[in-house]
């Protein structure tokens, strides 16, 4: 007798526990976003922030609190998101690869754990620096500030960083006691909250005439089109194929086994678009912070505005370059080379001292065209503003990165309810098939 996978969902005890700390933990996020830091005015922000609509800088503020799932414009607690643990895992990452002595370290046992604490103390510092700028920023708007500047600012410095560190602390407690990829789940929590204002405006602007009702159509509809795009890249990967030799284990002899090793167009998922965001926000919001008060910090702040070219060709320049780099960091030609000659394998057609070369070959030519569909998808929301004058909150949400990640996250997330609802003997959440994840 056919059953609904919804119901099966909670009436397996473990995946609903699962679920319902998940949604609990994502309820606090959305909680803590809309609490203003200690010393603020929420009446003036918002008298600001409406008299800003439509300014030279209003890019720069929109694009930051988009990631930031609203929190920014607050000045919440949570102000500053989950980026700044995203960009010291990316330097983290890097440095491992420079220098020999920590990837050393991380090789050895317990090493990963000595990174990642490494990487908490990197991101201390990087939300340190990040809620300085803010609290100069808070400085510029008028009446802001309702206490002492000075106390404002040990208070800011110290909210603000503990916010960043407690979300991080609920993004690996929902990884481990919840369901789906914590980090990226309180990503797509924030973009996902975006979505009620975003119509909103959309539909405020058809009426008042401002944007053709023809046009938006068309514009739902591609990005109906580019969602399908992107599951349909997900499901695509090229089969190297692998055999082993017959082998004699004590007294037993195993037979010669086919297998192959499935590589994915775009390996990395959605991590490059997620990374070279975090690079260029980090900067961005230094730059627009401080340019009140510092003529070229002004100027790179212009410069780098979101929706400029020399914006738009770093971060195309960007994701290409996470996409190999995060590829050869995850999918190490070398080490799976060495592992298929220790197991006695081979590759038909090619020796066995040239595996790494010929996939690292074949690396290099399945991850370009996946590297440039996710740049294209990511530029999107500038090519949809420019050309038809959406709202820069509707543009970035319906495409660009937040649609890469809602798509992989969704992905993500099904994937592993479906792994739950499989291992008790339930029917998946697609009767044929199975769900693949994006890796995230």
């Amino acid at each position: 007798m056919a059953t609904n996978p919804l119901v099966d969902i909670f009436r397996i005890r473990d995946l609903r526990q699962r679920i319902l700390f998940t949604l609990g933990m994502l309820v606090v996020f959305r909680l803590g976003a809309n609490l203003p830091i200690p010393g603020i005015n929420v009446k003036a922000l918002n008298l600001y922030f409406m008299s800003q609509q439509g300014g030279a800088g209003v890019g720069i503020t929109e694009y930051i609190d988009f990631f930031a799932g609203g929190a920014f414009k607050n000045f919440s607690i949570f102000m500053l998101g989950i980026m700044p643990y995203i960009s010291t895992s990316i330097i983290m990452q890097l440095l491992v690869l420079v220098f020999p002595s920590l990837k050393r370290i991380s090789e050895q046992e317990g090493g990963r754990k000595k990174i990642q604490r490494y990487t908490r103390y990197g991101t201390v510092v990087i939300c340190l620096i990040q809620s300085y700028a803010v609290t100069i920023y808070a400085n510029q708007i008028p009446d802001a500030i309702s206490i002492n500047r000075t106390a404002y600012t040990f208070i800011a410095m110290l909210t603000v960083t503990t916010g960043t560190i407690f979300l991080m602390w609920i993004g690996e407690q929902i990884s481990q006691r919840g369901i789906g990829n914590g980090i990226s789940l309180l990503i797509f929590a924030g973009i996902v909250a975006r979505m009620p204002a975003a119509f909103i405006t959309l539909i405020e602007k058809v009426q008042i005439g401002e944007l053709n009702p023809v046009f938006v159509i068309l514009v739902l509809g591609m990005f109906i089109a580019v969602i399908g795009l992107v599951i349909y890249e997900q499901q695509g990967q090229r089969k190297i194929p692998v055999q082993y030799a017959k082998r004699v284990v004590g007294r037993r002899m195993y037979g010669a086994q086919n297998t192959y090793i499935p590589f994915k167009i775009n390996p990395s998922g959605v991590i490059p678009v997620i990374f070279a965001s975090s690079v260029l926000t980090f900067p961005l919001q230094i730059a627009g912070n401080l340019g009140g008060q510092v003529s070229w910090l002004q100027s790179l702040s212009y410069w780098l505005r979101p929706n400029g070219i020399p914006y738009l060709i770093m971060y195309t320049l960007l994701i290409i370059f996470f996409a190999y780099f995060y590829t050869q960091v995850t999918l190490n030609p070398h080490e799976i080379a060495k592992q298929i000659r220790e197991n006695g394998g081979s590759i038909p057609g090619i020796r066995t001292d040239k595996i790494e070369e010929y996939l690292n070959t074949i690396l290099s030519r399945i991850i370009l065209p996946g590297a440039l569909f996710l740049a294209f998808i990511a530029v999107i929301p500038s090519i949809v503003q420019m050309l038809f004058n959406f709202p820069l909150q509707v543009a970035m949400l319906m495409g660009g990165t937040s649609l890469l990640i809602m798509v992989g996250v969704d992905l993500d997330t099904m994937s592993q309810i479906e792994g739950h609802l499989r291992m008790h003997h339930h029917d998946g959440l697609v009767k044929k098939g199975k769900i693949r994840s994006r890796n995230l």
